[in-house]
């Protein structure tokens, strides 16, 4: 079999003729940007072959690659299949994770309630007139009635006993022993809470004994090789052979990596995580627990089951105490998942209270409504633009992407974050963009550019050069290559524009629908709560500016992080949190729009890039 060298990664891997090199890159544990699931279309997985051959351009990289980069030897790695022995150069990813993992702990736990209760005893000695078998010594010691325990956990108990003078730890849930240890380790009490997201996972360790947040890690989810939205998974997923075992492989392995991460970090025992909670979207969960999820995709939109589920750590491979608790938190519906019964906990709307809507913008956009006594949620296909994808030269938020725009006193101005060199945009930055080309007059509220051509007397001077026609319209170069880190031009193109309007014109007609189901108007809102990493970098004022978000005051919509983690971090750490997110899901009414016509009606409305009333 071929060998193909990955550089400079210094990974090497044994393929099969023919394997592209998106797949073998993959086998080798590397993760390549790449959200169309190997079709060619996004242009994004960029590798260049160094050594060998493996075949020739195809139409897709000729649209996506110039000559001069095809010369160079830059390929598409869905599109090159391994012909023989080669070298490919892999471009370092950018780590995209840092806005996330600094969102973790956005709430105060008031009260330690964990799950988990640790008992230190010291028990008698055994005698001859006293023969009691170790592990009756033991739950008759521990008073807590009839307790479950599996061979496994006794496997070396007897020896344990002896060697540590009769004193021993009992982890304990509910009625099973999770784990029997040497000594007094009642300090050592700890969990994982897990935000599964679609295109990033986030994991955080808890001390359950104090329920503080002690570490936190991220990683991009790999199953992004699939694509990008839970659409091209599901399909991956019902008509792939192992399609299925290869999604659930993937999440799994990106859980086990961070919980690698995490115990480095802090020099925690594995078989001290007695529990993980979790969250996503229903698909995510799904995939997750290993459950066929083909008929979420279709309507009705039926997912395989909705309350919480609950496994065993070793059922599922998770590598924390092998008697571990892994449970996934309830479902509202089909695409209005755990993720959503997260930001509802964390920001207390299933409690009474104020006019006050929730909107978690990601791949896919949530939205929850708290109005006259109702609790009211909705699910709208945003697409992955905010997340920088289907963007032309659109990236996650990490070091380089342009995340701010601004159009003052005649000049387009950029920050790029941690200030390096311009290598893509963000979602935040692809609205501020629009907001500041809306301002500056080069962009018209259908949409389009201005053409300059019919036009020359509404484009000013300082702009007739950075305005141009390319592939599908004209397109505004924000970056010119000499002063990119890619050396090319860094624009927003016409269709870049087209995915926004489409992505903020869902999420403004579902929380229309939500309004007018509650017998509200905007005016009526107290609060508009953003949710997630990207909720809480955009700008307020670009945000209501292109008309992602109806019109308001400004100082009504409040940024409140990682919600959706941090509603997982509480149902971790607090039972009484726990049982309010189980139950959560029957207090909730949810909207289906994809059966209303005035869906359709409230999408159109808000398509332009206006102030919507």
């Amino acid at each position: 079999m071929p060998l193909v060298k990955f550089i400079p990664q210094n990974k090497e891997i044994d393929v099969v003729t023919g394997t592209n090199l998106l797949k073998a890159a993959d086998d080798a544990g590397l993760y390549i940007e790449g959200d169309c699931a190997g079709k060619g279309t996004c242009g994004k997985c960029r590798v260049k072959i160094t050594d060998g051959s493996c075949g020739e351009a195809t139409a897709a990289e000729i649209k996506h690659l110039s000559k001069a980069e095809l010369k160079a030897g830059w390929a598409l790695a869905c599109q090159r299949t391994v012909e023989g022995n080669c070298t490919i150069e892999v471009p370092v990813q950018k780590d995209a994770h840092t806005r996330k993992t600094t969102l973790a702990g956005g709430v105060e736990i008031l009260q330690a309630e964990a799950a988990v209760e640790k008992i230190a005893v010291k028990l008698s000695r055994p005698a001859v007139k006293d023969q009691t078998a170790d592990l009756e010594r033991l739950l008759a010691e521990l008073k807590r009635g009839e307790l479950q325990v599996k061979p496994r956990e006794l496997t070396n108990f007897p020896s344990m006993l002896r060697k540590n003078s009769y004193s021993v730890t009992t982890a304990v849930s509910g009625n099973r022993i999770l784990s029997i240890e040497p000594g007094d380790t009642t300090d050592q009490l700890y969990g994982v809470a897990f935000d599964i997201g679609t295109t990033t996972i986030v994991g955080s360790l808890i001390d359950l004994n104090s329920a503080k947040v002690i570490a936190v890690a991220a990683v991009t989810n790999p199953q992004n090789i699939y694509g990008a939205d839970v659409i091209s998974r599901i399909t991956h997923a019902s008509q792939s052979k192992d399609g299925l075992k290869q999604l659930q492989d993937k999440v799994i392995e990106a859980v086990n990596k961070i919980l690698h991460d995490l115990l480095r970090k802090t020099k925690i025992a594995r078989d001290r995580i007695y529990e993980v909670i979790a969250v996503g979207n229903t698909t995510m969960s799904h995939l997750f627990m290993g459950i066929d999820p083909t008929y979420l995709a279709p309507a009705p939109f039926i997912p395989a089951y909705s309350k919480a589920l609950e496994v065993e750590a070793a059922e599922i491979r998770i590598r924390i105490n092998p008697s571990g608790r892994v449970i996934f938190l309830p479902n509202i519906a089909g695409y209005v998942g755990s993720d959503t019964v997260g930001v509802i906990l964390a920001a207390d709307l299933d409690q009474p209270g104020d006019n006050c809507a929730a909107i978690d913008i990601g791949t896919n956009g949530e939205l929850v409504l708290r109005a006259n006594g109702k609790l009211m949620a909705c699910s709208t296909a945003a697409g992955p633009a905010f997340e920088g994808a289907q963007i032309k030269q659109g990236m996650r938020a990490a070091a380089g992407a342009i995340e701010t725009v601004s159009y003052l006193k005649g000049r387009i101005e950029l920050g790029m974050i941690d200030d390096a060199p311009a290598c893509g945009i963000c979602g935040s930055g692809l609205i501020d963009a629009a907001s500041a080309l809306l301002d500056a007059g080069l962009v018209e509220p259908s949409g389009r550019f201005v053409n300059p051509e019919e036009n020359p007397d509404k484009v000013p001077a300082q702009f007739k050069d950075r305005l141009r026609r390319g592939e599908g319209g004209y397109e505004f170069i924000l970056v010119s290559g000499k002063d990119s880190e890619t050396g090319e031009d860094i624009v927003i193109s016409q269709g870049d524009l087209r995915e926004l309007q489409l992505a903020k014109g869902a999420i403004n007609a579902g929380l229309m629908i939500l309004l007018k189901e509650a017998g509200i108007s905007v005016k009526d809102l107290d609060r508009v709560l953003l949710a997630g990493a990207f909720g809480n970098y955009v700008r307020k004022e670009s945000a209501l500016g292109i008309g992602l978000l109806p019109q308001m005051p400004a100082e009504k919509i409040i940024a409140i992080g990682n919600a959706a983690g941090d509603g997982a971090r509480m149902a971790l750490a607090s039972m009484t949190m726990r049982k309010r997110a189980f139950t959560l899901p029957k207090t909730v009414i949810h909207m289906e729009l994809s059966t209303r016509p005035d869906f359709q009606e409230f999408f159109v409305d808000a398509l332009p890039f206006r102030k919507m009333q």
